[in-house]
């Protein structure tokens, strides 16, 4: 074999490898949550991303989404959609998640409204004191400040 094909192979590879590269460093520009160097978004994050799409769907009682949505249904279709499970109530989805102190808590844990022990609402910690939930009938989807003091943190693993 001549040394001229040898060369052409080879910088065939290294265009290949440059253009991969260039791919990927423009793909980290691109999507949101990624920059140069920075590590991919959460599941968490990812999941208040998809929460804030649904922004302006109204609340049902019992719905799961895509279109409707209770507290609970809201957090499920949002893991779901970011890669994973939850179990279907506020209550379950505390049990499942691993507590957190306000603290500690971070954008995309879940935050659980309770009274005494039993957890009656949840939402999607948006950073700032707020979150993204479906607050009740009769309202939508939508960013909304923490209004109370008796909440717990929890975090998807």
């Amino acid at each position: 074999m001549s040394a001229m094909p040898r060369i052409t192979a080879l910088t065939s590879r290294a265009a290949t490898a440059s253009a991969l590269t260039a791919a990927t460093l423009a793909a980290s520009v691109l999507v949101p949550g990624l920059a140069p160097g920075a590590q991919a978004a959460t599941v968490g994050e990812q999941a208040l991303k998809v929460a804030a799409s649904k922004q302006g769907s109204p609340y049902q009682y019992g719905a799961t989404g895509p279109n409707r949505f209770d507290c609970s249904g809201l957090t499920l279709y949002s893991f779901k959609k970011a890669g994973k499970t939850l179990p279907r109530t506020a209550q379950s989805q505390y049990n499942s998640t691993r507590h957190l102190s306000g603290g500690s808590r971070q954008t995309g844990d879940l935050v659980f409204f309770h009274s005494g022990s039993n957890v009656y609402h949840v939402g999607i910690y948006a950073g700032s004191n707020k979150i993204w939930h479906a607050p009740k009938p009769g309202a939508s989807v939508r960013l909304e400040k923490i209004w109370s003091n008796s909440v717990w943190y929890g975090r998807v693993n």
